[in-house]
């Protein structure tokens, strides 16, 4: 027989065998972006379920999804046929939430394996697996990928896997986070709610920190992250849900914590929120009223707001004022703070309807605020000088003229919102997440406890007898209330520029003297004059709100070798490795956080107590919206600056320290070790 005439059905038999053999050992699939492996022993035992895996290699930046993918995205598919073993249902390691734009989608930024069990059948000797799968990678853009695999195992008397059981480590791994039976929970689903207001409620009892929670399916509940109000058992979760759906009669959710999970199929649904803990709720709710009126009085001392008020106590002891007007001016005062407060708490209650987490103090994180309140200062300074009259023609607000009561108490309000109060922390964290009525009666609670003094003594002839008659001294302490003034335009000033860099504080600086010179250019002038210092104020004010809304923010740098930026991950590892965590949540324009930090975190003492005890030190710097400081300070029960948490070593739970810092609290936390 020729050669020729062999070799041809050798050629087809290779041919056959080239395109069968990696069908039947093909175990990865890659796409854009990813690579996917199947991770199975290189043998099974005989009757003993075994859990491989497809491990997703994914590239840094791009993710892939849960089986609830959120807002936005989809979840993979496997359809996988199994012969000679039973196949069980995909396991999935609890997500992250991953932001992306405005939506909120949940999955993994990084690897992943989603996992699944094998068992052989009776008297089966290998085990053959057929697989297709589809998924979705995603970065901003999408891109869908899709894969084949199918290969053959042995089935012997033992497991064995290749690698040097580097694969089973790393299935180990995933499989610590897949969620295990609520049975077994430390925490325990009391009641879940839909409220009237369009979101819904889950309560959880259980000790520690709020756990992270995720709903197992997107029909009902938003993917954005709950808010969390701890109660006397746990806490109380409030998720936002989705326009023009019915609320189902269960839900189901996972709640992780500590690298660990656990998955609550069917949480019934209770009834609306009035129905959860009805006198533990209606008590605590009178104590935070008391709670925000406390704060409410005390924001009357705040340096921005006492000089002002000063200024308008001393016009209603001026003679000739009568009762009558004197009650006039301390309830249109009232009804200005009262109306900024609820217009504001409304705000805050608005966006946080809509899925914005945000927190009180929101508008000094806004540049133009804060240029608008550099320049109200400035001009109230003047006018406390004495450059011009500042209730004559340009604004009525403060000064020994009567009148402009209400817009006073508009002012202080805006001014007193950053310096909250020893009770105020507690308060305003509730507000956050408690039913839109009760949130709005704590901020209406603030407001009457702000405009209590001045209302009182407006009321009441005896007290303001029993104040120092008025003299030719009031003109001079009008003066002297002034350089406080100057003193808030410059921390103003300071603020402006940790939110845009250089840029803001040459600009408030630019626009601060075009004005007085505006001021100067109009002081006893005719009307031509008059009209060139109007055109020169409102061009420098248009110019300076134009560029300053240009103005990119600087990148926020850790203020210390001691201290590290906010770092979730971070502080993660720190806890999990048993080391102490302290961190100081702070703002440029909260003026307790920046007392603290002369006075007691940035001391020498302090500096050397973290060092010796290997503390991780995070400064979480709140000047400018930041997401993640927002949602660690709601599940802390917190919206409002100064806070202070404390984790001590091995600890699972966090502990506030109070708002005004002394060093012996910083030295008592470790007197313990």
């Amino acid at each position: 027989m020729r050669p020729v005439v062999l070799l041809q059905p050798l050629l087809f038999i290779g041919l056959l065998l080239a395109l069968t053999l990696p069908a039947l050992a093909s175990t990865t699939a890659t796409g854009d972006h990813v690579k996917v492996r199947l991770i199975t022993p290189s043998q099974f035992a005989a009757g003993q379920t075994t859990t491989v895996g497809f491990y997703f290699e994914v590239d840094p930046q791009w993710h892939v999804y849960w089986q609830n993918a959120g807002d936005s995205g989809a979840a993979p598919r496997f359809d996988i046929t199994a012969t000679g073993a039973t196949s069980g249902d995909i396991q999935w390691p609890y997500p992250a939430r991953l932001p992306i734009e405005h939506l909120t989608n949940l999955g993994y930024e990084g690897n992943v394996a989603y996992l699944f069990e094998l068992t052989p059948e009776p008297e089966s000797t290998s085990i053959a697996l057929d697989i297709n799968l589809e998924w979705l990678v995603c970065k901003v853009d999408c891109i869908p990928g899709f894969g084949q695999m199918s290969s053959q195992w042995p089935v012997a008397d033992t497991t064995q896997w290749n690698k040097s059981d580097s694969d089973k480590a790393l299935l180990e791994t995933f499989a610590v986070r897949v969620p295990q039976e609520a049975a077994g929970s430390p925490w325990q689903a009391t009641a879940l709610s839909a409220n009237t207001d369009g979101s819904a409620t889950l309560t959880l009892n259980g000790s520690g920190p709020a756990p992270e929670v995720f709903p197992l399916n997107g029909d009902w509940l938003g993917a954005q992250a709950p808010s969390a109000m701890p109660t006397d058992d746990g806490y109380q979760f409030r998720f936002t849900t989705q326009p023009g759906v019915s609320a189902p009669a269960s839900a189901g959710f996972v709640i992780a914590q500590q690298e660990r999970a656990w998955r609550f199929d069917a949480v019934p649904l209770g009834g609306d929120d009035s129905t959860v803990a009805p006198t533990t709720a209606t008590t605590a709710l009178w104590l935070l009223l008391a709670a925000a009126f406390a704060g409410g009085v005390i924001l009357n001392l705040m340096p921005c707001v006492f000089p002002v008020l000063s200024i308008k106590v001393f016009s209603l002891m001026q003679p000739g004022v009568s009762r009558r007007e004197r009650l006039r001016e301390g309830l249109l005062y009232s009804a200005g703070v009262l109306t900024t407060f609820a217009l504001l708490g409304g705000l805050l209650l608005a966006l946080r309807a809509g899925g914005s987490a945000i927190g009180w103090g929101f508008q000094l994180q806004s540049a133009p605020v804060v240029l608008a309140l550099a320049v109200l200062f400035w001009l109230m300074a003047l006018s406390f000088s004495g450059v011009f009259e500042f209730g004559h023609k340009l604004m009525n607000l403060a000064g020994g003229a009567r009148g402009g009561a209400f817009a006073t108490g508009v002012l202080a309000v805006f001014v007193a919102a950053p310096c909250t109060g020893p009770f105020m922390g507690a308060a305003l964290g509730a507000a956050a997440v408690l039913p839109a009525v009760s949130a709005m009666a704590i901020f209406i609670g603030l407001g009457a406890g702000l405009a209590a003094p001045f209302l009182l003594l407006s009321a009441s002839p005896a007290l303001l007898r029993r104040l120092p008659k008025p003299g030719p001294w009031m003109d001079t302490l009008r003066q002297f209330f002034a350089f406080p003034l100057y003193a808030t335009v410059i921390w103003l000033l300071w603020v402006l520029g940790k939110l845009v860099g250089d840029i803001g504080w040459v600009l408030g600086c630019s626009l601060l003297l075009a004005l007085v010179f505006a001021l100067w250019l109009a002081h006893g002038a005719g009307r031509l004059r008059t009209a060139l210092a109007v055109v020169i104020a409102l061009s420098a004010i248009t110019v300076s709100g134009a560029t300053l809304m240009r103005a990119e923010a600087p990148t926020l740098q850790a203020s210390s070798t001691l201290w590290q930026s906010y770092d979730k991950t971070a502080i993660a590892e720190a806890r999990a490795a048993g080391r102490a965590v302290f961190i100081d949540y702070t703002a440029a324009w909260c003026i307790t956080c920046q007392v603290n930090k002369k006075l007691v975190l940035d001391t020498d003492h302090t500096r050397e107590l973290f060092k010796r005890h290997n503390v991780l030190a995070i400064r979480a710097d709140w000047t400018r919206f930041d997401p993640e400081i927002t949602e660690a300070l709601e599940a802390l029960g917190r919206n409002s600056l100064p806070v202070y948490a404390w984790y001590p070593a091995g600890s699972t739970q966090a502990m506030l320290l109070p708002q005004l810092l002394q060093e012996r609290m910083i030295t008592e936390l470790f007197d313990s070790e």
